[in-house]
Parts: C-alpha cells; sequence; structure tokens
C-alpha cells in the first residue's frame, strides 16, 4: 500500500501536466511491456490476421451473423474478458494492459468498432454502475460473447448535448415496470445486440436515468442499417421504443444518474479511442512501408525518394509520439486507481474515479489521436498514388474507416473545448493552481529575459523549450481568463486555440520524457530512434504553439499588452536550427528496412 502511495505522489493530477514538471522515471513507455502482455497483444494479433483481414470484404458486405460470430470467437479466446473481474467470467488485466489490448484490435476496421463498442460502452456501464444482481446476470454473458451489448444515447436532436433527450420513462400503475418511449439513432451493434443500455428521462426529471433493456423486450423495432462512409461492417441502426416494458429493477444505478453514466463511460471512451487510432496508424504505416518499398518508378523503388521518405517519417514520428502520450496516461489512470484502492474505495469506483480525474487529458488524447489517423492514413492513399484510390487496395478502406473517429466519443471541436473547460473547472474548485504559475508567467514578461549560458547537459536544452511551451500556454490562458472572465466560454476560436497548444504541450513533453528514460536506462544508441523523433517534434511544435498563441492573443488584446505577450510568446517558442531533413531521412531509412513500422 505504501509504495502506491508512493507512486501516486510522484506521478501527476489531472491537468497539473501544465504546472508540474515530470520525471523521466515516473512515467510508463511502451518498451516496458512484461512477457504476459506481450503475449496477450500476441493473441489479439494472431486473431485479426486469422479471423478479421482475410474477411474485410465480407465484414463489410455485412454478411448476416458475421460479425456476432466474430465477436463470440474473441470472446471464447477470452479477447472481451480482459478488463472485466475474474468473478464475472474475466481476466481482470489493468487498465493499461486493457489499453493493449484495444491498441491492437485497433488495427482491425468495421471489427474494431464492434468490439470497443461492445467491451466498452456495452459491458461498461452495467459493470461500473450495476448492482451485484445486475453484474451477475449480464456480466459473465457480455464478458463471454454470448451476449452481446450497445448503448442508446444519441438522438435525432440530441447529439454533443445528450441531456436533452426526449425519450420517456413511466413508472406503472403498479410499480413494476418503466414504460419507454422514444427513438435511438446511430446504435452501434444495434443490429444484433442482446442488451441494450437505455437513457430516457423519467417523467419529467431534469436529469437523463439508465436502463438495462433485453432485445425480446416487447416494443422495440429497429430501422435498417445505416449507410455510411466508412466502417461499413459495423452494424448502425434506428433503434425505437414503442410503449416497452422494462422491469424496475433494470434501473442502472440511481433516478437521473444517467448522465453522469454516459459522461464518465464517455472519459473511458475517449481515451481508448486514442489507443485503438493508434493500432490504425500501425498497420496503415506498414502498409504503406510495404507498398513504397515494393513501387518502383524511373528504375527505382518509390521509398528511395526523399518525398517519399518524408511522409513515411513524419506518419511515424506523430504515431510514435501520440503512443508515447497514450501510455503515458493509461499508466497515471491505472496508478490513481491503484492508489484510490488502496485507501478503500471499491474497485469500480476507483476506476471511475481515476479516469474521471484525468478527463481533460482522455480528451487531448482523443482529438490528438484521431488526427493523427487521419493524417497517417491520407499520406498512404498519397504513397499509393492511383493504387491508393483504388477499392481493391488497402487504403480506401482505411481512409474512409478512419473519418469517424473525429465524430465518435463527442466531436473533436467538443472535445476541445472541454479540455480547456475542465482545466479552468478545476483551477476554480481548487485542485489546480494555474492562477499561480500564469502570475509567475506575467512577472517574468516585464523581467529581462534570461540570456544564460545553456546547459548542455543530455536534454537540457529540450527542458527549456517544453518549460517555455507551458509558459505560453499559462501566458495566453491567464491573460484571456482575465480579461474575457465569463465570456471566455463563448469565445470557442480562442478555446480551440488554447487545446491546441494543451496538446502539443502534453505530446511534447512526453515524447521528451521517453527519449530521456530509454537514455537513462539503455544508453544513446538505444535511445536513437526516440531522441530523433522528439527533436523533430518539438522543432515543429514550437512553430505551432507560436502560431495558436498568436492567433489567441490577437482575438482578445491590442495595444501595449498585445505586443508585449506576442513578443512574450516569440521568447517562449523559439528554436535553434535544426535540420529535419536529415533526421526525418534517418528515421524513414529505419522504417523502410525493417519493412513496416519497426517503432
Amino acid at each position: 500500500m505504501e509504495t502506491t502511495t508512493a507512486t501516486q505522489k510522484a506521478a501527476l493530477k489531472g491537468g497539473e501536466f501544465l504546472v508540474r514538471e515530470s520525471r523521466a522515471e515516473d512515467i510508463f513507455t511502451p518498451d516496458e511491456w512484461n512477457e504476459e502482455q506481450q503475449m496477450i497483444a500476441a493473441t489479439c494479433r494472431e486473431f485479426l490476421e486469422q479471423e478479421v483481414f482475410p474477411n474485410l470484404e465480407r465484414i463489410d458486405d455485412m454478411e448476416p451473423g458475421l460479425m456476432p460470430s466474430l465477436l463470440e470467437k474473441a470472446g471464447e479466446l477470452g479477447i472481451l474478458g480482459i478488463s472485466i473481474p475474474e468473478e464475472y467470467g474475466g481476466f481482470g488485466k489493468d487498465f493499461t494492459t486493457g489499453m493493449l489490448t484495444t491498441e491492437v484490435t485497433g488495427a482491425g476496421h468495421s471489427f474494431a468498432v464492434a468490439l470497443a463498442a461492445h467491451t466498452g460502452i456495452g459491458t461498461l456501464p452495467i459493470l461500473y454502475y450495476g448492482n451485484e444482481e445486475q453484474k451477475q446476470k449480464y456480466v459473465p454473458k457480455l464478458s463471454s460473447g454470448e451476449w452481446k451489448g450497445c448503448y442508446c444515447l444519441t438522438e435525432p436532436g440530441s447529439g454533443s448535448d445528450a441531456n436533452s433527450g426526449k425519450t420517456k420513462a413511466t413508472l406503472t400503475e403498479d410499480g413494476k415496470h418503466y414504460i419507454i418511449n422514444g427513438q435511438k439513432m446511430w446504435i452501434t451493434n444495434g443490429g444484433f445486440a442482446d442488451v441494450f443500455t437505455v437513457f430516457a428521462k423519467i417523467d419529467d426529471d431534469e436529469n437523463l436515468s439508465a436502463f438495462i433493456v433485453e432485445k425480446d423486450y416487447e416494443g422495440i423495432s429497429l430501422n435498417p442499417e445505416e449507410k455510411k462512409m466508412g466502417i461499413k461492417g459495423s452494424s448502425t441502426r434506428q433503434v425505437f421504443f414503442n410503449n416497452c416494458k422494462v422491469p424496475v429493477e433494470n434501473l442502472l444505478s440511481e433516478r437521473q444518474q444517467g448522465f453522469k453514466i454516459a459522461l464518465n463511460i464517455l472519459n473511458l471512451g475517449r481515451i481508448k479511442l486514442a489507443g485503438a487510432a493508434l493500432g490504425g496508424c500501425k498497420e496503415a504505416i506498414s502498409q504503406s512501408i510495404n507498398y513504397a518499398n515494393e513501387r518502383e518508378q524511373f528504375g527505382r523503388s518509390i521509398a528511395k525518394y526523399g518525398a517519399i521518405k518524408y511522409k513515411l517519417a513524419e506518419q511515424a514520428i506523430r504515431t510514435y509520439v501520440m503512443e508515447t502520450a497514450t501510455y503515458r496516461c493509461s499508466q497515471n489512470v491505472e496508478d490513481a486507481i491503484a492508489d484510490l484502492i488502496a485507501n478503500g474505495m471499491d474497485k469500480n469506483k476507483a476506476i471511475l474515479k481515476g479516469v474521471e480525474q484525468y478527463a481533460a487529458e482522455a480528451g487531448l488524447l482523443k482529438v490528438f489521436g484521431s488526427e493523427v489517423l487521419d493524417y497517417v492514413v491520407d499520406e498512404g492513399v498519397q504513397i499509393f498514388g492511383g493504387m491508393g484510390y483504388s477499392a481493391e487496395a488497402p487504403m480506401d478502406r482505411a481512409y474512409r474507416d478512419a473519418r469517424i473517429n473525429r465524430i465518435f466519443e463527442g466531436t473533436n471541436e467538443i472535445n476541445r473545448m472541454l479540455i480547456v473547460d475542465m482545466m479552468l473547472k478545476k483551477a476554480m474548485r481548487g485542485e489546480l493552481d494555474l492562477m499561480g504559475p500564469a502570475q509567475k508567467v506575467a512577472a517574468e514578461l516585464m523581467s529581462i529575459p534570461d540570456f544564460g549560458d545553456d546547459d548542455d547537459a543530455p536534454f537540457a536544452a529540450e527542458k527549456k523549450l517544453v518549460a517555455n511551451f507551458k509558459k505560453a500556454v499559462l501566458m495566453v490562458a491567464g491573460s484571456a481568463a482575465q480579461k474575457l472572465m465569463m465570456t471566455l466560454a463563448k469565445e470557442q476560436e480562442i478555446l480551440i486555440n488554447l487545446a491546441d497548444m494543451l496538446i502539443d504541450v502534453y505530446a511534447s513533453e512526453s515524447i521528451l520524457l521517453r527519449a530521456e528514460k530509454l537514455y537513462n536506462l539503455k544508453g544513446e544508441a538505444a535511445a536513437a530512434n526516440a531522441m530523433d523523433i522528439m527533436k523533430v517534434y518539438l522543432y515543429d511544435a514550437a512553430d505551432r504553439i507560436h502560431k495558436s498563441g498568436k492567433d489567441g492573443i490577437n482575438a482578445f488584446q491590442d495595444g501595449d499588452e498585445q505586443r508585449m505577450m506576442l513578443m512574450g510568446l516569440k521568447r517562449f517558442t523559439k528554436t535553434g536550427p535544426l535540420n529535419t531533413k536529415e533526421i526525418r531521412r534517418r528515421i524513414a531509412d529505419r522504417l523502410i528496412e525493417a519493412n513496416k513500422y519497426a517503432f
């Protein structure tokens, strides 16, 4: 118990990455998977290679019974129950191992969507919020794949504003059933689910309640499958409830707790989406490298050309950084969960509380992960050239399937605004000191810049740069909060500028810490890839942070204050010269030689 608490003391609390320095030895990196975790990953990979990849056309054609049968096969191998406690038929593995499973299966196109919906939003509301009787009845069958789960929240009139749903539940006179009436849309797994978690308002309640609804209850009907741009093999239906009778014992948690359930499950879904996007990225990069090595133009393979090397390297740089940030946060969540359990909290409550603590980071990773995947598949199409546009080659499906991720689990625009909103609210509740550090930065702007000798210790320059990135965010956010006060929430463009800065700060610090940890543990040669990736990422992030900060400052400041802040921003994002062409070529050559994503 003491070690858990010690770990937690060293770890950052949610949002603290902006105001505290992390130590390299305190973060988890994917270079540290143990043998058991590697075996679980290998099982998932094998399943995709044997059952999913050979059947992608059949899956996309929605061959009747195929997707449910794949979920059942995954259940037999234990893939559906990795994070489910042993008493409910699962393996009870920790949060980070669950993320690894999500990553590997994330390469599975429509199957990955069905799997994530089943194991996430289809199962977790019951596991985390159900009473013992509900858990005993439903979770083992969901864990084995005998029953499939789905989640009914979105309605035609309520998407991002989920609590405005119109679906109603009314208690019968004898008090034994709720009668549900309403319509849900975009329900993943809706066409074959056995168990629906349905959100509805009881009478004139202000907030949603949640119900466990079985498909055999009378009054449920489904529209035909939606025709979609991508993830064509994922079942997506509208679900109608017409006087659907649900036993009172199927109310999940307490009345009006539905909105809270939805938010907490979304927090989990957001970080998991980053993990799934990571799996998609690695697969698409490997396919890009294979094709670049095989395709010959002007008498040599296109992998030998600088323009292609740039693309392969940049795909890998963004993916490696995203992987690093995702597992850094996953381990923070895991440590927080362990700490809460050690202090006497029930495990399921601890998991939700642990994830909730890092809700800002989860939103940040969801945005970052989905946009990295979009970049990777877009450049994948370009590397394939004309074949990239052909449905005969793999990039067509990868490109179309990736696009939904910027809409899933809350649009990226909503998530960007939530990241800033959650951090400001933490500050207002006294859980995160943003004003102290912001005032220090404001004072620093008035003082003479420190042009002291650069420390030539390893990573000293990069650490100074990342510390300055944080100052840039604190300066812009502090000034915006002070000047705009209550109207800041309405200034969506400025919030998006701040969110983009925060994403780059978190990503930059994560890759710096991974490179430093590898260097300290295994030496410079073993850390070569990480160090190359870190240098290029930080160099480019400086320009992006400068642009976002400048746009933000110009939107709310003027006069001397504006000039002073713009000068400060320039100082905080100043980098030395770097030959990124040579570094990218080095990265690309390693990939080309391995003929796959090899980091």
